[in-house]
């Protein structure tokens, strides 16, 4: 568990991991839905880069986008166990997104299985979707936020 957390156990690196699985690539996108220094994005992108779960590209526009790689999908069980975690203990228990799988729309379990057709679903067959524990009235300060409260495929870089 040490050495894990020497990897991904600095605050905001999941968070940053767990915006990449919901699409964010871009550095100012990171900032705007994250609100944390750009020192400390800076080198929370270069620490999961060095460490190879994210990689660092270049998009069409000249920017550097940073996706995330197989061994960084692997941490899907990680993040979805906390965002469970967090919407049993940390709120009203009711939860704040839902993942639902896109072919059938059936809820998955925390194991990733549909409800509707009882398949292990695959992450980029996954839909990010707003759950009850979402405030309507919270502010939406940042495009991906406005984005994630409709319905969206996972790892679908937001445009």
């Amino acid at each position: 568990m040490a050495r894990s957390l020497e990897i991904v156990g600095e605050r905001w690196t999941l968070l940053i991991i767990r915006d990449a699985f919901y699409g964010v690539r871009r550095f100012n996108d990171f900032i705007a839905h994250l609100n944390l220094p750009r020192a400390v994005l800076t080198n929370r992108l270069h620490s999961l880069v060095e460490e190879n779960v994210l990689v660092r590209t270049k998009a069409a526009s000249g920017r550097d986008e940073y996706t995330l790689t197989s061994k960084g999908e692997s941490l899907w069980p990680v993040i979805r166990s906390l965002l469970d975690w967090g919407d049993t203990y940390c709120s009203d228990g009711a939860p704040r997104r839902l993942f639902v799988h896109a072919l059938d729309n059936g809820e998955l379990n925390l194991s990733g299985t549909c409800a509707a057709c009882h398949q292990q679903v695959d992450i980029a067959e996954t839909l990010v979707t707003p759950g009850p524990g979402l405030e309507d009235s919270e502010p939406t300060p940042d495009s991906i936020t406005a984005a994630l409260l409709h319905p969206r495929r996972m790892l679908s870089p937001f445009t």
